[in-house]
């Protein structure tokens, strides 16, 4: 069961998605509201599990990983053991930042954050093509990030 919350907790995770290293002096001025009730409000929401944690946003490119690769990947079997061992395997693939099991055509869809074309073809032909299971992959590579957002608010 959700447990409803106010149009002041949704403020908070607004200004929180914009920059979690407010102070809760400095989140409770931009929300109109004091400090101490701000704070024990935020603590509600990260009990209630509608923060589930916090991070720094990197920039890959800064850090020689500037080139991404959107991967639809589909099994030759969807069956349990086929779904685990390959989602096992993609867990220790450094390369890969972001996977979901998908509807529709391709079983999933991957992110890899690679250095270069040559970085992704090795990735690729030594490793992806090399897990169990794997009967076809599409690859398809961005142009320009149009929206970056952690999460859809109100």
């Amino acid at each position: 069961m959700e447990i409803e919350i106010d149009d002041t907790d949704r403020k908070i995770l607004r200004e929180l998605q914009k920059d979690a290293r407010l102070t809760h002096q400095e989140l409770s001025e931009r929300i109109s509201l004091s400090p101490s009730p701000c704070a024990r409000r935020v603590k509600k929401v990260e009990q209630l599990g509608y923060i589930t944690g916090y991070s720094a946003h990197i920039d890959e490119a800064k850090i020689g990983f500037g080139f991404s690769v959107f991967i639809s990947v589909r099994l030759d079997r969807q069956i349990d053991d086929r779904l685990v061992k390959f989602e096992r395997e993609v867990n220790c693939c450094a390369e890969i930042v972001d996977c979901w099991l998908m509807t529709g055509g391709f079983d999933y869809l991957l992110r890899v954050a690679v250095r270069d074309l040559n970085e992704y073809e090795r990735f690729l032909t030594g490793r992806l093509t090399k897990i169990s299971g794997v009967a076809s992959i599409e690859s398809s590579v961005p142009i320009r990030r149009v929206k970056n957002q952690t999460a859809r608010l109100w």
